[in-house]
């Protein structure tokens, strides 16, 4: 098979490895140029930073940050080939400090000799450990060689701080149903890279299933576009017809993006935990499946929904930390697949209940007042008796027992200063210990009124 681009000036120069005409349709599709890119309008669109930079020929060391499929890999080569740089590959699976030292010294003699300048792309960056980032630190700051690192994981976790502070930080985002469309079209047209020798109808509702079961990866959408094209038979005319169940044949069952330790956990509980909180019971269930569907800890997720319990829901509903505490045991004591049943349970039920967070207010407030030194010490009436002497020292002295009194309640000072930390609110249950509080309080200051008097 022949070489696409083989014969082309621009990818020799750069060193950008052709690609053979029997490579995967994604391989063959890459883009040759930016406004063959799609999707990235945020850093790529008209006026925006990026593409102001690489149409000057003003790039410098950058960290391409997102999933899988978005185009981390196509937009390094585009850059190469745009700035006409020479195009140097590293991996960060496989790749030494020996192999950066000699790419190293191959752009810095390419520079002296030529002229030309050095792009040194490293896939997952992230999987390289503190030593290999650590060499690329000089040749980056001295411009000896421009640095492109792609990473699915947040550079600023997994990348060394020196490193990301010498290199522009962005994020690439899943590829939009709209435009995988329009690229597969273009695949379908092109001749030469494409599936364009290939009589292809292609009806829109079976593209859109792929753009949209692709879950923004373009690699994913390209290779499924072509399995559906190579193995469905023409029809007498010799056209291939690609309908939706064709498309629903030719793409695998959507793979979750969730990484165990990355920015798809936190995010994905960020939401779980924020839906509860915000009463959305439907995105709250769908959170908790996402998670549940991508392996999550089932111990993690009835953890998170605990401190929701008391946290967002505390006393407007003070069931919902029962109920979400019942759910943590029943978890533990049934497991997968089942525990789902109890974890959708608690998740409904918290985030059906009526909120208050001012318990949780109350202990912050009152840590902040320790933490500030503000060290109140226990009123004489409050401090312990049972020991020998105590009653020398006047503890316990004036001490009011609440049971000896109606109601269960008298006035009586507990803090020396009589702070207020808990501030209850209207919402559910906490409307009627408001009422009590309020109740209690105004007797208290009645008493003050009295001593006064």
């Amino acid at each position: 098979m022949p070489d696409l681009f083989a014969t082309e000036g621009d990818e020799a120069q750069a060193g950008v490895k052709p690609v053979s005409a029997s490579a995967p349709l994604a391989a063959r599709m890459r883009p040759a140029t930016l406004d063959e890119v799609v999707g990235q309008e945020h850093i790529l669109g008209p006026g925006k930073l990026l593409r102001r930079a690489i149409e000057a020929d003003r790039i410098s060391s950058v960290l391409f940050y997102g999933p899988p499929g978005v185009g981390k890999t196509s937009l390094a080569q585009v850059i190469a080939l745009s700035t006409r740089s020479k195009f140097e590959r590293l991996s960060g699976v496989e790749s030494s400090v020996a192999d950066i030292r000699r790419v190293v010294a191959s752009a810095a003699n390419r520079m002296e000799t030529s002229g030309q300048r050095t792009i040194l792309f490293v896939d997952e960056i992230h999987r390289f450990n503190k030593a290999q980032q650590d060499v690329l630190l000089p040749d980056v700051e001295s411009g000896v060689i421009r640095l492109i690192g792609a990473t699915t994981h947040n550079p600023f976790f997994y990348v060394n701080s020196p490193l990301v502070s010498r290199s522009q930080v962005f994020q690439l985002e899943p590829i939009a149903p709209e435009p995988l469309c329009a690229l597969m079209r273009r695949a379908l047209a092109d001749p030469v890279r494409g599936l364009g020798n290939h009589k292809t109808q292609a009806d829109d509702e079976a593209l859109m299933h792929l753009a949209v079961t692709a879950d923004g990866d373009a690699r994913k959408c390209l290779n499924a576009l072509e399995v559906g094209v190579l193995t469905t038979p023409p029809d007498a005319e010799g056209v291939v017809h690609l309908t939706l169940a064709v498309a629903e044949e030719s793409i695998q069952r959507k793979a979750v993006v969730y990484d165990a330790d990355g920015d798809q956990h936190y995010d994905t509980i960020s939401a779980f935990i924020k839906s509860m909180r915000g009463s959305d019971p439907d995105a709250a269930v769908y959170w908790l499946a996402k998670m549940l569907y991508a392996g999550e800890d089932i111990r993690f997720i009835a953890r998170r929904i605990v401190i929701c319990a008391s946290e967002d829901v505390g006393m407007a509903d003070p069931q919902a930390l029962v109920l979400a505490v019942a759910a943590q045991q029943a978890v533990e004591f049934i497991g997968m697949p089942e525990a789902r049943i109890p974890l959708a349970h608690a998740a409904i039920y918290v985030a059906t209940a009526p909120k208050s967070n001012k318990a949780y207010e109350a202990v912050d407030a009152a840590l902040a007042d320790v933490k500030q030194g503000v060290t109140l010490p226990v009123p004489a009436h409050l401090r312990d008796t049972h020991y020998k002497g105590a009653k020398k020292l006047g503890h316990g002295e004036g001490y009011k027992y609440a049971h000896d009194y109606e109601g269960g309640y008298v006035p009586q000072a507990y803090l020396p200063e009589g702070k207020v930390y808990y501030q209850p609110t209207e919402n559910g249950q906490e409307r009627r210990v408001k009422e009590r509080l309020e109740y209690w309080r105004a007797l208290f200051e009645q008493q003050k009124g009295g001593k006064k008097a």
